[in-house]
Parts: structure tokens; C-alpha cells; sequence
């Protein structure tokens, strides 16, 4: 029986994650994902999500992946991977036509026509040197209607959109697919890395219900607000947990090894005045979570997602995060918690800084389905449109 295996990889700022998922058939005949293998390596060569040093890049995902090809003892030459960085971002846009049939049902051809006219809506100057990887509608009025679910087989006579278009650098994504190329390994498609992420790391009811869930890397922090199990935002925010490094690093004037050791609760605090640490800590992620305040006012979510902030990352461990989230936000906190279903004795997947490697992974097991209902669609890699998955389905 031919085995339905799948890749995703992860290439962050401060490590590279390779995830290895297998579908596997339970004894009622369903079919489960099963993390089969991982590997893992520095990510040097990256700075702010994208490559300086592409030679670096390409030694250290040969590395990862060579890991990840022993455990599961297959010859990796195809995955799927991520896309994210400070050059990661999204923009709304908003697009009307007539319908075409002469009895007003509405057609495939209709709802192309009209993404494709929100897409020409977007300022040239705004999306300069910018690619778009995903459209994503967020609504569809019919007549001046809105219209919860798909608009194809309805009738009218006008058929509006309203899409979430999530870009990237159009430099940055051609040299870490090539790097990828480079390594010896096929890429199947691309995604932006927080929607790869909470593929695992949020259910559907916070997704309906309204959230935001936030991936706190080294040096970005990345949001994607969900409504109505659709994301309607996208952003990534250039601070991150080695900002907070740096800072207890010059509180204390010590090195740097040594305060992300502190940070992450891995060395006793005994010697290091807890007071002054925990004002540190606060300070900056205070900071953060006004900058995410800044972002939900700017798209009119603050105070509004009762499901609150999902955080990830890592450094979504640190002790106080949660209070503080809560208080700066006035929303509900809580630490994303992920069923990483494996089959590995000693697996390396024990936290959520695996999300994006593990979420990609599952996205290759389910991306050859057919996908009825609302389509979030993959932008023009490989000159075609893919429907994407099932987590953003109602």
C-alpha cells in the first residue's frame, strides 16, 4: 500500500525544523496524522525572516533535513514550507461586478472575475516589490447583501467581494525557495507561516468565535485575527523575544547565552534580583502587547475577540506572559496547548515553537482534497491556484 507522506519545513530566524507526518488508518477507518520524524538545525544566515547568507542557509537545512531522513529513513525530495519575516503582511481589498448568465445564477467565472478586480483594486505603490501568496475572501454581498458562505448558485445582479490579499517580498520568498531548490528538495507550495501555524494551534471555536493568535519568534512577532473561522488580518511586528533577551542582558550586565538562559527559566533567578527581573520582563512585554493593542484598534478588534489571545513561541513561555497579555489587552490569555500526535519514543516536538514545521506538514496530508464551501487559495507559484485546507472551512 503506498504510504501518504508529507514534509513541512520551517525556516525561522533562529532555528530550521523539519516535520515528517504520515497518514495513518485507526481501527474505527479514519485516518490520523502521525509525526513520523523531525530534525532540526541553527538557522544561520537569516536575520528579520529573511536570507543574508544563502550558503549558511542551504548547509543548515541539509543538516535538519538529513536528521529527519534518518528517523523516518525515507529519501526527503519534496515539502512544503513557510514563508514569514518582517516582510510578511496582508492589505484588504474590495471588488464588484455584474453577473454575467442571462438568469442571474452565479457562476465560477463570476467569483474569479471579482477577486481578480480586488486584486487590480490594490494601490501599485503599496504592493511594489510585493508578491501575493494567498486571497482569502472575508465576505460577499449579493444585491447589497451580505452573504455567509459561498455565492456560486445564488442569483442576482450584483456580486460583491471583500478579500484579505496576504503578501510577502517578492525578493525574500524567490531566494528561500531557491535556497530550498538548492538543498536538494522540491517545494510543493508555500504559506504564510501564521496561518501554517494555527492549522494545530487553534480549534474551531476560538477561530468562529474571534481571536488572535500571536507567535512570539526571536525577532518578530507574528498575528493572524480569525472571525467567523476566517483570518481577516495578517501581520508581523518587528520585535520578538531577543529584545527581551538584550534587555536582561544589560540590566544585569551579563551575556547574552546567560540572560536567555534566564529568560526561559532554564538557570536558577536565585543570584539575579527577582524584583529587577520581573521589571524587565514587563517592561518589554508590555511593549509588545501595545504594539498587537495598536494593530486589533487599527482594524477595529480591540476588546472584541472573545476568545481572546492564543500565544505561541518561543517565548511564550515566560512566566508572566499571560497576565500581562490580559491586562494590556483586556481580553481572555492562554498559551497555545498542541496535540502533537507522533509515533516517535523520544520525539523532539514537546512545544509550540514546532507549530509552523507541524502545521505545514498536516497541510500536505490534506492538500490534494476537494475543498468545497469558502477557498482560501495559494497565489501563483508555480502558474496555478490551489484550494487550501480544511481548519478554514465553516
Amino acid at each position: 500500500m503506498l504510504r501518504k507522506i508529507s514534509v513541512g519545513i520551517d525556516v525561522g530566524t533562529f532555528q530550521i525544523k523539519v516535520v515528517v507526518s504520515e497518514e495513518i488508518k485507526k481501527e474505527d477507518g479514519s485516518y490520523c496524522p502521525k509525526v513520523i520524524a523531525t530534525g532540526y538545525a541553527e538557522s544561520k544566515g537569516m536575520r528579520h525572516g529573511y536570507i543574508i547568507n544563502s550558503e549558511d542557509i542551504i548547509r543548515c537545512l541539509k543538516i535538519a533535513v538529513d536528521q529527519a531522513e534518518k528517523i523516518a529513513k525515507i529519501k526527503i525530495k519534496k515539502a512544503y514550507i513557510s514563508v514569514g519575516g518582517s516582510g510578511l503582511g496582508s492589505i484588504i481589498g474590495k471588488g464588484a461586478v455584474m453577473i454575467s448568465k442571462a438568469d442571474s445564477e452565479i457562476t465560477d467565472m463570476d467569483v474569479k472575475s471579482v477577486l481578480s478586480i480586488a486584486e487590480e483594486d490594490l494601490s501599485q505603490s503599496a504592493m511594489m516589490n510585493k508578491k501575493i501568496i494567498h486571497q482569502i475572501p472575508i465576505s460577499y454581498k449579493i444585491d447589497g447583501q451580505p452573504l455567509m458562505g459561498r455565492p456560486v448558485g445564488m442569483h442576482g445582479a450584483r456580486l460583491e467581494v471583500k478579500v484579505l490579499f496576504v503578501y510577502c517580498i517578492e525578493q525574500h520568498l524567490d531566494d528561500l525557495i531557491q535556497a530550498i531548490k538548492d538543498a536538494g528538495i522540491e517545494v510543493m507550495d508555500v504559506m504564510a507561516s501564521p496561518l501554517a501555524a494555527s492549522i494545530v494551534s487553534l480549534n474551531k471555536s476560538q477561530k468562529i468565535a474571534g481571536c488572535v493568535l500571536a507567535n512570539i519568534g526571536s525577532e518578530t512577532v507574528s498575528l493572524s485575527v480569525f472571525e467567523n473561522n476566517i483570518p481577516v488580518s495578517l501581520e508581523v511586528l518587528p520585535i520578538g523575544g531577543t529584545d527581551i533577551t538584550n534587555d536582561i542582558a544589560l540590566g544585569f550586565r551579563i551575556p547574552i547565552d546567560e540572560a536567555e538562559h534566564i529568560k526561559i527559566g532554564s538557570v536558577s533567578e536565585a543570584q539575579y534580583p527577582k524584583k529587577k527581573l520581573d521589571e524587565i520582563i514587563i517592561a518589554r512585554l508590555s511593549d509588545i502587547f501595545e504594539l498587537i493593542e495598536s494593530h486589533l484598534k487599527k482594524i477595529g478588534r480591540s476588546g472584541l475577540l472573545p476568545a481572546g489571545i492564543i500565544l505561541t513561541g518561543g517565548s511564550s513561555g515566560i512566566e508572566t506572559i499571560e497576565d500581562v497579555a490580559r491586562a494590556t489587552l483586556k481580553i481572555p490569555s492562554k498559551i497555545a496547548s498542541i496535540d502533537f500526535a507522533s509515533n516517535l519514543k523520544n520525539s523532539q516536538i514537546k512545544d509550540s515553537t514546532w507549530a509552523v514545521a507541524y502545521g505545514l506538514s498536516i497541510w500536505g496530508l490534506n492538500s490534494g482534497d476537494d475543498m468545497p464551501g469558502l477557498e482560501i487559495q495559494t497565489k501563483g507559484f508555480f502558474d496555478k491556484l490551489k484550494s487550501l485546507f480544511r481548519p478554514f472551512l465553516p
